[in-house]
Formats: structure tokens, sequence, C-alpha cells
């Protein structure tokens, strides 16, 4: 359905005969039914083999490793910003529902629900970073920070800033980390706000709740141990479904902030046609969607006890 084939993207413009072509494909094993080359990839997966590069000629899962990492902290930093803001916020609107506070946070978590993630980003960039000149453009760290190959690495570039880069390469990592991690959680932000408040509502009209007040439990306490910790459980299930729509929005944040991570990684790899990269890239993330789903399920009984299977 799409034209070109690998061979012919990693002649380039140069071109090749047709019969290196035909020799190309055929050691290639592209030259074979598509029900074979099916299996064939199959195989090679269930042995540990993503396929080569066309474009770097380096295996996919090398490729992979350091930008999952990239991913894997902007998205665990959005994350945490969405929470420690979302939860909050919809708990404070359910307790003073009808009021000022919460009709402006109804409004803004719709707000940014509706907002498309390159407009916002953009936006922000033009505000916070050009105008205001508070936070870098782009990248996860500046040209003048250097880390030694030599040193044990994580990957994590908040980690080893912290340890071993120099004074004001972690505040310089941090600054690199603000704009990407509110644009992509910004998304989940208004999710959890809504969900939160909802949840909240329902469970604060309980009548063990009603009961817990009669009997003269302080209103903090109702509202922190009785209502929120049984309020959680739908919340649970919306952050963790909220990870596939953040790797989704990573592709335009990292896009537009120069993040090297996976959305990036796809993106290039979708627009030069690199086919090895778009399959073992999307394979693995949907792998990683997957499990986070089961790590969801299992805190269900962290969560609430009174779910947990009896052995």
């Amino acid at each position: 359905m799409i034209p070109g084939d690998p061979v012919t993207i990693m002649a380039g413009e140069r071109g090749i005969s047709a019969e290196r072509h035909a020799q190309l494909m055929a050691e290639m094993g592209l030259d074979k039914p598509l029900y074979q080359q099916y299996f064939h990839y199959v195989s090679n997966v269930l042995h540990g083999d993503l396929g080569t590069s066309l474009k770097s000629r380096i295996s996919v899962w090398e490729e992979f490793v350091p930008r999952f990492k990239a991913t894997l902290e902007l998205g665990f930093c959005a994350m945490i910003f969405a929470v420690l803001v979302g939860i909050p916020v919809g708990v404070l609107a359910a307790v003073r529902r009808g009021s000022i506070f919460d009709h402006t946070a109804v409004g803004i978590s719709l707000t940014g629900y509706s907002m498309p993630i390159f407009w916002w980003g953009m936006m922000l960039i033009m505000l916070v970073s050009v105008q205001l000149n508070l936070t870098p453009v782009s990248g996860r760290v500046s040209d003048t920070v250097f880390l030694d190959d030599s040193l044990p690495l994580t990957g994590f570039m908040l980690i080893d800033t912290l340890i071993w880069g120099e004074p004001g390469d972690f505040t310089d990592a941090v600054m690199h980390m603000i704009l990407p991690a509110i644009v992509l959680g910004t998304i989940p932000l208004a999710v959890i706000v809504r969900m939160t408040r909802s949840s909240m509502l329902e469970v604060l009209g309980e009548d063990y709740i009603r009961t817990a007040r009669a009997k003269g439990v302080s209103r903090m306490r109702v509202i922190v141990v009785h209502a929120l910790r049984n309020a959680l459980l739908p919340v649970v299930t919306v952050i963790g479904l909220q990870v596939g729509t953040m790797l989704a929005g990573a592709i335009l944040t990292e896009t537009i902030f120069s993040w090297p991570g996976l959305g990036r990684w796809l993106m290039d790899a979708l627009q030069r046609r690199d086919y090895p990269v778009v399959q073992g890239g999307v394979l693995l993330v949907a792998c990683m969607i997957i499990l986070v789903n089961l790590l969801v399920d299992v805190l269900y009984g962290v969560v609430n006890p009174r779910i947990r299977h009896k052995k």
C-alpha cells in the first residue's frame, strides 16, 4: 500500500541496478510471499531479534533502549505533575461543589483536555522560553553539559546529572524538563481532575460517610481516610489508561521540543520509511501498555484490600 521497498530506500537517491536490487531483496527475504515474511519476522521476534534499522544499520533493540529511557523519564515527570496537581484539585472541587473553585477547575480541565498538544506546546515555548526566557527551548540538556561515557550512566538525565554532573547540570536538566512535562501531562491532568471529582462526589454521598460524620469524625479525616481511598480506584484505572494517551502525545511533544525519545524516533522512522524500526517500536510500545495495565490491576488490591483475591 505504501510505494517503495526497503532496498530502494536503502539505495537512496543514487539508486542501484536491477540485478543488485533483486540480490538484496533475496538476501533480506523480501522476495518471498507475505505470509512467509510474516512467520519469519514472528520467529525472529520470539528469539529477541527485532530487526535492523535500514538507515543506521543498528539493531532496533539497541536504538530503542536509550530512547525508551528518555521517554520514560519524560512520561514519569509528566505523570507526577498530573497526579500531584490533578488529585488535590479534583478533591477540592468535589468538597466545594458548586463553588467558584469547582466551576473554574472543571472549566480549565475541559479546556486542557480539548487543547491541541502542538498548539499548547508552541504557545508555552513562545511565552515562557522566547518572551520570558525562563526555560530552554528544546533538548534534554544544554550543549555545555558533558557526561563521560566511561561512567556508569543510567540513561536518565536527571539522575546522571545529579550524580555525575558538574554543579548546575542537574538544574539545567530540570529546566529542560519543565515545559515538555507540562505539555505531555496536560491531558492526563485534565482527565484525573474530572475523574477524581466525579468519584469523590459519588463516595461522599455514601451511607458510611454520613455515619462517620454523625460519629463526630473530623472533616479532614472523613475526606482523606474514608472518602479519598475508596475514590482512588477509578482514578488508578484512568492513570493506567493515560499511559497509552501519553505515548501518543509523546510523538508531538518530543517533536516540538526536540526530545530524543520514542515518539520522535518513531516519527523519524515513519518519514524515512524505516519499516523494521516502525514494526519493532510499535510492538514494544504495545507491550509496554499491556504491562502497565497489568500493574494497574495489581495496584487495585493495594488501594482497596476488599478486592484482593483470596488464596
